[in-house]
Order: structure tokens, then C-alpha cells, then sequence
């Protein structure tokens, strides 16, 4: 048998390592994901609130929108894209670990694609299976099918809220003044931040193959 017939048959090839890898990345995040949900869904009433810090807070809420609670589009339409998005940057994902992705983009792409498959699940199936009782009282989990809503139309479990800075703009400011100003005040979920991360380390260290569609490389694959 020749040397290089040998290294093949020793040696995992780059997509089976960085497959299994992004398949467990995505895996463990959408994990710790729905387990923040469930906890919070079942253990707090919907808009109770658990002082952590004065800058950080637990706030229980529901949303029909995208990330951190923003909301555009009508509530099928969006999660019909959510999937369609998801698996276009799989396959996006698995053509790239093909071609020997790098490591850090592997992780930038993977993160994406668990936090929104995240937020899909809430979307999908939360109306199935949970209820929705009066305050104070907390959500269960009901007979499949005989939750709160239909499929697709289940609400985004929202639960950090960050309001790190805060003041009231004084009368004289123009258009503004007497308002309260709250900054961080989008309340998002661990598959919100899952996203938000992804995106920012793109941007920050892969700007330049983002502009010309150009997947980094690993250059030394073991």
C-alpha cells in the first residue's frame, strides 16, 4: 500500500473533523438555548422580572418578531424564512467545509445557523406545546397540539435585559426632551446572542471575504 494511500486510511479527512465539529457546536448551543427557555417559561410569569444587578435583569418576554424582539413581517412569512435561511447557509456551511473552511469562520457560520435554528424551534412548536395562563401564573407543557397557538405561530422566548446606561434627556433638547433614555434596552435570548456574535466576528475578522464571496481556507489541514 502506498504513503499516500496509508495517510488517507490513518488520517480523518478535514470535513470529518469540521463537520462533526460544527454539527456539535450547533447542537450545544441550540441545547443551552432551549433549556434557558424552558426554565424561564416554566418557572417565570410572562413580564416578571429577577433583579441580577442594577445592569442586568431577567425579563420574561414574548415576541412574533426577529432578533431582540423587532418585528416586520407577518409572523408565517417570517418563519418560513427563518427555515429557508437555515438551510441555505447549511448547505452554504457544508460546501465550505468541502472546500476547507478555516476553523474561526467554521465557528462565525455555525453560531449563526444554531441561534437562528434557536428561534425557529420557539416559533414552530411553542404554541403546540405550551400554555398560555393569566398572570401570575407560569406556563406548562400541554398535550401536543393544544398549546396556545397553531404551528408557526408560536412566540420567541425573550429573557436578558442589559440596561447598562440610563437618564432623562432635559426639556430644552429638541424633540427629545423629557424622555427616558435606556441604553442597552432590546431584551434577546442566549440564540439572539448566538447570532449577534457570528455576525460581529464576520465582520470584524473576515470583512474582506464577505465583500468578495471568497471562503477562508485552512491552510494546514491535519
Amino acid at each position: 500500500m502506498c504513503k499516500e494511500q496509508e495517510k488517507s486510511l490513518t488520517t480523518p479527512s478535514p470535513w470529518g473533523r469540521q463537520g462533526v465539529v460544527a454539527l456539535l457546536l450547533i447542537l450545544v448551543i441550540i441545547a443551552i438555548d432551549q433549556i434557558i427557555k424552558i426554565l424561564v417559561k416554566t418557572g417565570m410569569y410572562l413580564h416578571q422580572s429577577i433583579h441580577v444587578t442594577d445592569w442586568f435583569y431577567l425579563l420574561f418576554t414574548e415576541n412574533n418578531g426577529m432578533a431582540f424582539g423587532w418585528q416586520f413581517f407577518d409572523k408565517f412569512l417570517l418563519t418560513s424564512f427563518r427555515i429557508i435561511f437555515v438551510i441555505l447557509i447549511a448547505f452554504y456551511l457544508y460546501k465550505s467545509i468541502r472546500r476547507g473552511i478555516s476553523w474561526g469562520y467554521l465557528v462565525c457560520i455555525s453560531l449563526i445557523i444554531a441561534g437562528a435554528a434557536g428561534n425557529i424551534i420557539d416559533c414552530v412548536f411553542y404554541g403546540l406545546v405550551f400554555n398560555n395562563p393569566p398572570t401570575p401564573m407560569v406556563a406548562e407543557f400541554v398535550p401536543f397540539g393544544t398549546g396556545y397557538g397553531t404551528l408557526f405561530h408560536g412566540r420567541v422566548v425573550d429573557m436578558f435585559y442589559f440596561p447598562l446606561v440610563e437618564w432623562d434627556w432635559p426639556l430644552w433638547f429638541p424633540w427629545l426632551g423629557g424622555e427616558h433614555f435606556i441604553f442597552f434596552s432590546p431584551i434577546f435570548n442566549f440564540a439572539d446572542a448566538a447570532i449577534s456574535c457570528g455576525i460581529i466576528a464576520l465582520l470584524l475578522f473576515y470583512r474582506r471575504n464577505l465583500t468578495t464571496a471568497d471562503v477562508p481556507v485552512n491552510e494546514s489541514p491535519e
